[in-house]
């Protein structure tokens, strides 16, 4: 009676921590469980996965690429953000701010794979290294006004990310814009990108 007694309390024990599991909340930070953005004209919920259970995706392999410095441009100030500052880009983006643009900079089979961060573009490294498609690229799209000199006045402030701390895609694509003399001040580089990204659960969208 006694063996069978404990059994149920163990059992009522269980059951009482899978449902406090199950109700609670995953934070993004220590008063935020989500926010919602617009990406592509749709509102999402741009949160942290819910499930107690999920663990990290098995696509990334711990083989790639090199690691990243911290601060890789040198002596330029660019600046190196966290997952809360990218958030931060996104919400701005997603309200209507056009000074920002969040730029995943990765290969066409990467974002079609993995997803893309909310409110991104897919603007391939391969068009920043090609000059010519990299100015028509800053006219068209980052702001810059191209008429013999570029003109930075209305330059985008460009939050910019590949596949992480080992992904060399970026670093290539900001170094290139650089060299065209993009404001350094304008470029903000996701070192963490999407593997830090998906590591924490947090929402992607397909573009």
């Amino acid at each position: 009676m006694k063996k069978l007694t404990l059994l149920l309390i163990g059992l009522l024990t269980l059951s009482a921590y899978a449902q406090e599991k199950a109700t609670k909340q995953v934070f993004i930070s220590p008063s935020i469980v989500f926010i919602e953005v617009v990406h592509n004209g749709k509102t999402i919920k741009l949160q942290r996965n819910q499930n107690k259970d999920n663990k990290i995706s098995n696509f990334y392999q711990t083989t790639r690429g090199k690691i990243q410095p911290m601060y890789p441009f040198a002596p330029h100030a660019v600046e190196t953000i966290s997952e809360l500052d990218m958030i931060n880009y996104v919400k701005q983006k997603s309200t209507g701010n056009d000074t920002i643009l969040v730029i995943d900079t990765r290969t066409p089979s990467w974002p079609a794979i993995t997803g893309v961060i909310p409110t991104a573009i897919n603007i391939p490294y391969t068009h920043f290294k090609n000059k010519e498609k990299a100015l028509e690229i800053m006219e068209d799209l980052l702001g810059v006004q191209i008429d013999g000199l570029p003109d930075f006045s209305y330059a985008k402030t460009l939050a910019m990310y590949c596949n992480g701390i080992w992904c060399a895609q970026t670093p290539i694509s900001i170094t290139a814009l650089l060299k065209y003399d993009y404001p350094a001040a304008k470029i903000k580089y996701f070192r963490g990108g999407m593997q830090n990204w998906k590591a924490l659960g947090l929402t992607t969208v397909n573009l």
